[in-house]
């Protein structure tokens, strides 16, 4: 439990969450661009929670024996990971509705600037939030960000609840 308190103190385990969260976003734009599988809004919510983590490692990595900067990685890794999750049980929703008037998919993101039309490579919505193109092991894309956010999440408590017991302190 004293090693699981420790990880976050050092720059190894947030450079591996950066890079694992910049390997989740390659595929992404593998299966947009190599498979011609295209994202829908929700994808790309999902896509940016992804960015998120990747900024969380990051922040960490900087200084991760510094607390102000510690903290600021762990907070951003929660809202990032706890919002991927959200908006892909929601997307999940979509997908699995009978009634066609439940859900309505937007056309274009909801950011603060226009980031599809600044990078629409990576940000711009072209596809139904709807449809299911692609499913591994009876599981959809969403269902799969669900467990692949769930995880994130889930080793996010454990660290910070580590920390908490035996550090007494985040």
């Amino acid at each position: 439990m004293n090693w699981l308190a420790n990880l976050a103190q050092q720059r190894t385990p947030w450079v591996l969450l950066a890079l694992t969260a910049f390997t989740f976003e390659v595929v992404a734009l593998f299966f947009q661009y190599q498979m011609g599988l295209e994202p829908c809004i929700m994808c790309i919510y999902q896509r940016t929670a992804m960015l998120g983590l990747l900024l969380a490692g990051i922040i960490g990595a900087i200084n991760p024996t510094n607390r102000v900067i510690r903290v600021t990685a762990l907070l951003s890794w929660a809202v990032a990971s706890i919002w991927g999750y959200l908006i892909a049980r929601e997307h999940i929703e979509m997908q699995t509705t009978t009634d066609p008037f439940a859900f309505s998919c937007e056309f274009e993101p909801n950011f603060p600037v226009p980031l599809h039309e600044w990078i629409p490579q990576f940000f711009a919505a072209t596809g139904d939030c709807g449809n299911i193109d692609w499913q591994f092991a009876g599981l959809s894309m969403p269902a799969w960000m669900e467990v692949i956010f769930a995880a994130f999440t889930l080793v996010l408590i454990s660290v910070v609840a580590s920390r908490l017991i035996i550090k007494k302190s985040l």
